[in-house]
């Protein structure tokens, strides 16, 4: 009988999926057609504006295919770089958004480019590969799309008759391997990831493409993030989702440090602990988690996942970001677990909807959690920044960006020590150095309300995300400092760096350059937090600027140096600087 309900439930699901889209059909259908559009007007939502900038510069050229530099070039170093810097700063990104005839429609669909800055007695090189996977070969053999992304789905086959293409549309959706998101270590080991089970070992001094590596041969998840954490211990941890016959579940895995043998990968993974998802068929999606010194700490926010839309997304043409949507008549939902035995804090913290990428720190302090991370009171962003958008000019991307939501950073409290005695309705937060809000309702739920880290003067620089800060050693810890973007265009322009107890923040800012992620390392036996160097890759749309390493001194936030490279590299997502 409980069978029988699931598969009507799953069955009427189907059908107002399959309305949903015959009324998008229809909508889409009126507006291409003006004597219908003016006998039967539709309604539009007004758009909502969170800015109003004017003569915005167009960034097309910095989502457009690049082409790799396969051997190290010398570049022009400007100022100083200190000697005492020596590694490899690894970065990943987007890179090829076309195969023949065939182009991407999402920034998140390009073909992973990496790149490498060598930074060696205050010298620097450069080079750059294209990322090897499976769906770079297979499509760059086809001259088209064979694998669908993010945004884009993959047509079928144009040599197969009609009867393949249409039996074609029942097959299940193929994973990507496109690992265009980060670098992640696991074991010692550089992986280039995305959000898929696929991951590839990379070389970090050659950025030759090693090995494929799929995490289902070690734990049974579906896909993991592309930002782990790295406990002191050796171990790191991530999280990936699963689906069984009782729906979606978040699992929180570990990964020992240890390796027997230069051949090792995962060995070991081990599932910590599963969260079950509030909504079994429509789970949330989510681009990191925190991490606090016993704690992981995991936001289930209303940017769902409708499974059925993915497991239909080939059957109805359409791809997996139609599958995601913005629900904030929902709350968020903020779960704790115990990272060493894998119990789950019976509290769930619930507060208001919003949408996150990016987390900042966790810390305990006097049997709390502070959690901070980058927020969205709109979690439409996700489906926001196609390229389409990305490549607008004129009064097309003013619109596109004044409608864009922002990131802006915020703080959580929550309380671990919390029973029937505690009083109800009455702010538990004690902490002295910060003003977010706790209360116990009657209803028995936690309700919470962040505090802003910024003041309203981070508006002026468009908000603030791609958080980093002193990792090595402040992550899990109380800390003072951290690093962003700001965005005064449809990607960042400026640099940040925020002071969390005086709200107070330093920008680094040059007209026509588009710094990326900023990564911080610290100087050898620092002392201070902020003891240490910036480092951002800077691009610029206009061909007569050339694309840049900046060398920042952390604590002034200054300038030391820049290393220019004569090689166009378009904006990308994230990196890591691999010390030798």
């Amino acid at each position: 009988m409980h069978n029988l309900i699931v598969v009507g439930k799953i069955l009427q699901q189907f059908f107002w999926i399959l309305i949903e889209d015959l009324m998008n059909v229809i909508s889409m259908a009126w507006k291409d057609v003006p004597v219908l559009r003016h006998l039967f007007p539709i309604k539009t939502k007004e758009p909502i504006y969170h800015s109003r900038k004017k003569g915005l510069e167009c960034l097309a050229p910095l989502f457009m295919t690049a082409e790799e530099t396969p051997e190290p070039i010398p570049v022009k170093v400007k100022g100083e770089i200190p000697k005492w810097l020596r590694g490899n700063l690894l970065r990943n990104g987007p890179g090829k958004f076309e195969f023949g005839n065939d182009n991407y429609n999402h920034w998140f669909d390009g073909m992973a480019l990496m790149h490498q800055f060598k930074i060696e007695d205050g010298n620097v090189t450069y080079m750059s590969k294209f990322l090897r996977s499976e769906t770079y070969r297979t499509n760059s053999a086809n001259n088209r799309i064979m694998v669908s992304e993010f945004g884009t789905l993959a047509m079928p086959d144009p040599c197969k008759n009609i009867f393949e293409r249409f039996a074609s549309k029942f097959e299940t959706l193929k994973a990507t391997d496109n690992g265009s998101v980060n670098f992640a270590q696991y074991k010692g080991d550089y992986y280039a990831t995305t959000e898929t089970n696929f991951i590839h070992k990379v070389n970090p001094s050659t950025l030759d493409t090693e090995e494929k590596v799929d995490w289902t041969k070690f734990v049974a998840v579906n896909g993991t993030t592309a930002h782990p954490h790295y406990d002191p211990d050796g171990t790191t941890y991530n999280m990936g989702n699963s689906y069984g016959k009782n729906g979606a579940i978040y699992n929180i895995i570990a990964v020992p440090h240890q390796k027997s043998d230069d051949e090792e990968t995962l060995q070991g993974a081990k599932i910590v602990c599963g969260i079950t998802a509030v909504d079994s068929m429509k789970p949330s999606y989510y681009h990191s988690f925190g991490m606090s010194k016993n704690y992981i700490i995991f936001v289930e926010q209303p940017l769902k996942i409708n499974v059925l839309k993915i497991l239909t997304s080939k059957f109805r043409g359409k791809s997996l970001n139609n599958a995601i949507n913005w629900e904030p008549e929902l709350n968020t939902i903020i779960h704790v677990v115990n990272k060493h035995t894998g119990e789950i804090i019976p509290l769930k913290y619930y507060t208001k909807a919003f949408s996150t990428f990016h987390h900042i720190n966790a810390f305990e302090n006097n049997g709390f959690i502070v959690l901070d991370l980058c927020c969205f009171d709109d979690g439409k962003i996700i489906n926001s920044i196609n390229l389409q958008t990305l490549r607008q000019t004129g009064e097309a991307l003013d619109e596109a960006y004044n409608t864009l939501p922002k990131g802006f950073p915020r703080r959580f409290v929550l309380p671990l020590n919390i029973n029937s005695n505690t009083p109800i309705d009455q702010n538990l937060n004690t902490l002295t150095y910060s003003n977010a809000v706790i209360f116990r309702k009657d209803d028995g739920k936690i309700w919470c309300e962040a505090e802003d880290l910024h003041d309203d003067d981070l508006l002026d620089v468009g908000g603030m995300e791609f958080p980093q800060i002193n990792y090595a050693k402040y992550n899990t810890k109380k800390y003072k400092f951290f690093y962003g973007c700001g965005a005064n265009n449809v990607m960042a322009d400026s640099l940040i760096k925020m002071d969390v107890e005086t709200k107070k923040f330093k920008t680094w800012k040059e007209k026509g350059y588009y710094p990326s992620e900023p990564i911080f390392v610290p100087s050898p036996n620092s002392a201070d937090e902020d003891d240490g160097i910036i480092l951002s890759v800077v691009v610029s749309p206009n061909q007569s600027k050339s694309s840049l390493l900046l060398v920042l001194d952390a604590k002034t936030f200054t300038e030391m140096g820049r290393a220019e490279v004569a090689v166009r590299i378009p904006f990308g997502f994230h990196g890591v600087f691999a010390e030798r």
